[in-house]
């Protein structure tokens, strides 16, 4: 990671750690770059979504004058989910594309998340090279434009939510009359456009928490608070519920007895359905290592490779590409279908779904028996940037985590990492009995904690 890129962009409390200042200076950097990649001396055209946090707009004005004093044209489209950016820089022939987001975290964070004009993440190389133009390590001859080079503005809000919606429902064609169905929209970027997407599926659609006031983004609710759509879809007899992240580009289900359908089981439904229609490539999918032991069993059964990475959707990603994988994703609900999108994106994971439950009749607590999922605790031990640095390669925190999986003997397995966006050490565990798991998850990020100290 650099000093101000991560694994997903630029992250930060917003106005403390990210400020006006920095998304400024990330503008005028990411527009040098950019005109490098043109040859008609025309000005880069540059895209900019954002979510529902009251930080949004500051960012966004900010990120555009950089963009703008450095001779970009900014098109602005307004509140959007992530994926919607990725997939419209490279429908609207755009140079680059800006979502300013922080995904599933409170509304006090916010980030910077950057597009290249094929609706990919910047390669780490232009991000190195935009750090060291923020840095002045790179001087560039021009930085600020001159009056007459300067960028302009398009507002192209309204035009984006509907290109992005028209675009989805291209993808997946399919009738579920009788069916209904809560949509809980996490007060941010799938309020804008859920209800586009979905209208016209046949089924009787609630869309619950899409009435963003810039504060209430992912609180107590949306994919990562997935019990306030359970007891809704109980309560209110529907068929399923499906949640979104802030951003639009997780999902996470629960079935009609609320019974929790995460992104393990998500993959797995789509892998099995993909491989009896011949579309799973290779008949492999990518996850991570965080996915669920049940997966790996389920995919062994199904006579389908469980391509393994380290946690990120960019590792699963490249792995993807690299090997011309179709489908890929994470526990958390972010999952990708590389012949639609190039990153992960909730409403069409969700449409996915839907499709399958249309074409098979089948409801969605029937499709998630496909695999069964292990007992899993997660703990998340909070640290500071000093005992983040202290914990790569410590040697007493790695034979205490090595004692620990061997005490399991073969029934389970820990897994310990850093977060890529939250100064958090996560420890997970998995095995038999979910108490026993519970308590030895405790007790290990009790002692990591000490042993950082």
């Amino acid at each position: 990671m650099g000093k101000y890129f991560g694994t997903d962009g630029v992250r930060g409390r917003a106005n403390e750690e990210l400020t006006a200042e920095l998304a400024l200076s990330i503008g005028r950097a990411a527009a040098v770059v950019l005109a490098e990649t043109r040859t008609d001396g025309e000005h880069p055209k540059v895209a900019i979504g954002r979510d529902t946090r009251c930080s949004g707009e500051m960012l966004e004005n900010a990120i555009a004058a950089g963009l703008l004093s450095a001779g970009a044209d900014v098109y602005r489209l307004g509140v959007i989910p992530t994926p919607a950016v990725a997939r419209l820089v490279s429908q609207y022939g755009m140079d680059a594309g800006v979502m300013i987001s922080a995904s599933h975290n409170p509304y006090e964070d916010n980030g910077i998340k950057l597009f290249n004009r094929s609706g990919y993440k910047l390669s780490d190389a232009a991000e190195e090279e935009m750090e060291a133009i923020m840095d002045g390590r790179q001087q560039v001859p021009g930085l600020i434009a001159a009056p007459r080079h300067m960028g302009k503005v398009f507002d192209w809000s309204e035009r984006a939510a509907v290109d992005y919606a028209d675009y989805l429902r291209s993808c997946v064609s399919f009738r579920l009359p009788g069916c209904k169905i809560a949509f809980d929209c996490a007060n941010g970027s799938a309020s804008a456009t859920a209800a586009r997407v979905f209208r016209d599926c046949g089924a009787e659609c609630v869309f619950l928490n899409d009435k963003p006031d810039g504060f209430n983004i992912n609180a107590g609710c949306g994919s990562t608070h997935i019990q306030t759509l359970a007891d809704y879809v109980v309560k209110e007899n529907c068929d399923l519920g499906i949640a979104f992240d802030g951003d639009a580009d997780r999902c996470i289900a629960v079935d009609r007895d609320g019974q929790i359908v995460d992104g393990d089981k998500l993959i797995a439904i789509c892998a099995q359905s993909m491989k009896q229609h011949g579309l799973l490539k290779d008949n492999a999918v990518v996850v991570t290592v965080m996915s669920n032991l049940g997966f790996f069993k389920f995919a062994q059964e199904e006579e389908i490779r469980a391509d393994t990475t380290k946690v990120g959707d960019r590792y699963v990603l490249e792995r993807m590409l690299e090997k011309g994988y179709v489908l890929g994703g994470e526990a958390s609900g972010h999952i990708i279908f590389s012949q639609y999108m190039t990153t992960g994106d909730g409403q069409l994971s969700a449409l996915q779904l839907l499709g399958i439950m249309a074409d098979t009749g089948k409801s969605l607590k029937a499709l998630a028996s496909v695999m069964d999922t292990y007992p899993q605790a997660m703990e998340n031990l909070k640290v500071t940037k000093e005992e983040r640095a202290r914990y790569d390669g410590n040697p007493q925190i790695e034979a205490y985590i090595q004692e620990q999986q061997e005490l399991l003997a073969g029934s389970g397995r820990i897994l310990v990492r850093p977060s890529g966006t939250e100064p958090l050490i996560r420890v997970m565990a998995e095995g038999k009995d979910q108490k026993e798991i519970q308590q030895l998850v405790e007790r290990m990020a009790k002692r990591i904690g000490e042993l950082l100290h």
